[in-house]
């Protein structure tokens, strides 16, 4: 059973950065795609990034060119780096595994970009 723990959320001002981690366990992690993403009361949760398990990467348009995803295959986690924080980016960010047709999520990190 694949278990996902995320941290790194927290507040942070606007311009300012986190790294997100996400540590996978009970997966042949090289072999999963990994994705992450973020949910706002009362609406969908929706893709910000994601990473195959070739390391190809795509972004949503909202966030291109502020954050990046990466994997560390050796120790079984992805990262989302987030640069240039915009208080739109505030959300629950959720960790997504998929493998051999499995879809796992983590249980969320909050980020608040705020004042």
């Amino acid at each position: 059973q694949v278990q996902l723990v995320e941290s790194g959320g927290g507040l942070v001002q606007p311009g300012g950065s986190l790294r997100l981690s996400c540590a996978a366990s009970g997966s042949i992690f090289n072999r999963s795609a990994m994705g992450w993403y973020r949910q706002t009361p009362g609406k969908q949760r929706e893709s910000v990034a994601a990473i195959t398990r070739l390391g190809s990467t795509n972004y949503a348009e909202s966030v291109k060119g502020r954050f990046t995803i990466s994997r560390d295959n050796n120790n079984n986690t992805v990262y989302l780096q987030m640069n240039s924080l915009k208080p739109e980016d505030t959300a629950v960010y959720y960790c997504r595994h998929y493998e051999n047709g499995r879809v796992t999520w983590g249980q969320g990190t909050q980020v608040t970009v705020s004042t």
